[in-house]
């Protein structure tokens, strides 16, 4: 007879239902849980049922809150005329750990992809373009990945905002800090160039 247990049969597939998470690690996560006290598994399950309950798209910027309008945008500190486009909400979060930009977002929950059958439709472009309405908006930063997708979603909102007046521009892409240029291939090397600063 096999050793099956239902409960955690079914705890360990919800584990793997996580991305990046195989069979191996959803059996250490399940065990993990087990091996917790009652009261520590409870707030472990009441933490994931608050945040799936509470957590909502921002009707500005689209990113993640628990209130109407998130932080970043009912902060009246941030520069109002700069709005960073990013592709995911935890694309917010990495910006916002540098502590060096201060303007605002746009969280397009996705990329330009028709081979997976994304089409701008799909993704939250309606809502930027309707922040742009006013003379307040000078600047737009494209900050999608620098793949196939996100470049050519960054490509097709400029194409969009520019006749509109606003300065459009892109991260600049290149050599991480402690690589090596002889392991770079072209196209980063390329970028590097592009997006080079005075000294």
């Amino acid at each position: 007879m096999a050793y099956n247990i239902i409960p955690l049969t079914e705890l360990i597939s919800q584990f793997e239902r996580l991305p990046g998470i195989g069979r191996k690690t959803a059996q250490r996560l399940a065990f993990s849980i087990l091996e917790q006290p009652p009261e520590n598994a409870e707030k472990f399950a009441e933490a994931l049922l608050n945040a799936r309950r509470k957590i909502h798209f921002c009707k500005v910027c689209q990113g993640l809150t628990d209130s109407e309008i998130c932080g970043i945008c009912g902060d009246n500190r941030r520069d109002r005329g700069v709005i960073c486009v990013v592709a995911e909400p935890r694309d917010v979060m990495a910006f916002e750990r540098t502590r060096e930009y201060q303007g605002l977002y746009h969280v397009l929950h996705g990329v330009i992809s028709p081979l997976d059958g994304i089409t701008p439709d799909q993704l939250r472009i309606k809502e930027l373009m309707s922040r742009l309405g006013s003379d307040e908006v000078r600047e737009i930063i494209m900050a999608t990945n620098p793949t196939v997708e996100g470049e050519a979603t960054a490509s097709y909102l400029s194409r969009l905002i520019k006749p509109m007046g606003i300065k459009v521009t892109r991260l600049a892409y290149g050599i991480p800090v402690g690589g090596d240029l002889e392991y770079a291939d072209e196209f980063t090397l390329a970028r590097a160039l592009e997006g080079r600063n005075e000294i």
